[in-house]
């Protein structure tokens, strides 16, 4: 028991001699007991969040994969008259990020409107916070760039020869 403790103790006691004390507790620590369930709920769906992150991130990937592997002979083609690894890069990470482009302008109005819904869940926050919305943007383009240049890479060292080996 600390002094001050005691002297709060003494002068409950003294104020009321009949005040049963069950528990004395400092503020930060009944502060952080009144908010470990939202903090719960926070850290849950925080993980629910990079979850999702990481299968739109495998999706990406597989579909570019799928996409390159459909398109074999077309990239064999594209090296053979010339092309280089830069340009069959480009190729390839410009048919992704259409995708997750396509993706993101059907999103965003989806997510400003669900913002108006759930703007009473948002204490503290503004639910068209252009600084979020574009940091979550900035966020799902970098991990489907990640998730894209790996078949992108592996498309832009196929040769003529491998090419007509496919088929």
């Amino acid at each position: 028991m600390t002094l001050a403790e005691s002297l709060a103790r003494q002068a409950l006691a003294s104020v009321d001699p009949n005040l049963a004390i069950v528990r004395m507790q400092k503020l930060n620590e009944q502060v952080a007991n009144t908010f470990s369930q939202q903090r719960s709920i926070s850290r849950l769906t925080s993980l629910f969040g990079i979850l999702a992150l990481v299968l739109a991130s495998i999706g990406i990937y597989g579909v570019t994969a799928h996409n390159l592997a459909s398109r074999t002979n077309e990239i064999g083609m594209r090296v053979a008259l010339g092309a280089d690894r830069s340009d069959i890069l480009s190729l390839i990470l410009r048919g992704s990020f259409l995708l997750v482009a396509f993706g993101l302008l059907l999103g965003l109005p989806i997510v400003l409107g669900l913002g108006k819904f759930l703007s009473s869940q948002l204490y503290g926050l503004d639910q068209y916070d252009p600084v979020v919305l574009s940091a979550a943007g900035a966020t799902l383009a970098l991990s489907a760039l990640l998730a894209a240049f790996i078949p992108a890479y592996r498309g832009s060292l196929i040769s003529p020869m491998q090419a007509l080996r496919s088929e």
